[in-house]
């Protein structure tokens, strides 16, 4: 975890507001904006490398927790794709004034390409680094792909079901809100331009995110200039010390890139 103490900023109003924690670590701009996946946070492995090379680099890095999620309020089950996008866009405005690379692992993806066209045509955006994108992941991963009739059927009539987790003790509460709330945000089927270089790195071995959802999006985007990296033996996390240099080297590859069309 990181060493110093986050700060905290209001997002919403009335019932809605809620304190979110963000951690910054000084340097030039553009910042490399973190976006955490669905029930991470700012401290995973990834989140905390990318701060280390922003020091090492004397790079600004942004980083917070989603409402539900590590040191910001709220309970997870309570929130949604629209209060996650909310929170980065209030980051984002705050803290990115010199402009932003994003940089979304799983569904911070999602998120990343949800403020990457909230926030189209201001010149801020320099580029995106997508790991392992969850686009629509809610409907299209979820919804269509792993709920069957009984999962489907207990969100409806119950409100939520629990989701084992690979990856915590606890399982992921999924609450008819998501998935509901995920529909006002779908992206595939849209006429989607960015107008800023992506890069997508995934893991051929990728249990949760397909490598064919995330050849989706590259089909998706027509107009803009995407580099797809297909890692053969990687899985969903992406986090082995070769995952996390190639995660690197392509924020690099990023950061240089929008310096030289800044010139």
């Amino acid at each position: 975890m990181g060493g110093q103490e986050p700060q905290f900023i209001q997002v919403g109003k009335g019932e809605k507001e809620r304190q979110i924690a963000v951690e910054i670590t000084e340097g030039r701009a553009p910042a490399v904006l973190w976006l955490s996946g669905f029930k991470s946070d700012m401290t995973g492995t990834k989140a905390e490398a990318v701060a280390d090379f922003g020091r090492r680099a004397g790079q600004a890095i942004v980083r917070f927790d989603y409402s539900g999620h590590g040191r910001s309020d709220g309970r997870f089950e309570d929130a949604c794709v629209s209060d996650w996008l909310e929170e980065a866009e209030a980051v984002f405005d705050r803290f990115c004034a010199g402009g932003a690379l994003l940089v979304g692992s799983s569904m911070g993806g999602w998120i990343a390409l949800l403020l990457a066209l909230s926030r189209k045509g201001v010149g801020q955006i320099k580029g995106l680094v997508l790991i392992a994108p969850a686009v629509d992941f809610t409907e299209e991963l979820m919804w269509k792909q792993r709920f069957n009739d009984d999962i489907r059927s207990a969100i409806i009539e119950q409100g939520y079901w629990a989701q084992p987790s690979d990856y915590s003790d606890d399982p992921y509460v999924i609450t008819r809100r998501l998935i509901e709330d995920g529909r006002n945000h779908l992206l595939f089927g849209r006429d989607l331009h960015l107008g800023a270089p992506v890069t997508i790195l995934q893991g051929a071995k990728d249990p949760d995110v397909p490598a064919s959802h995330a050849q989706r999006l590259v089909e998706a985007l027509p107009r803009d200039d995407v580099t797809y990296s297909l890692v053969p033996d990687g899985d969903h996390r992406l986090s082995r010390p070769q995952d996390i240099a190639l995660l690197l080297r392509s924020i690099e590859a990023a950061l240089h890139g929008a310096t030289d069309s800044d010139r």
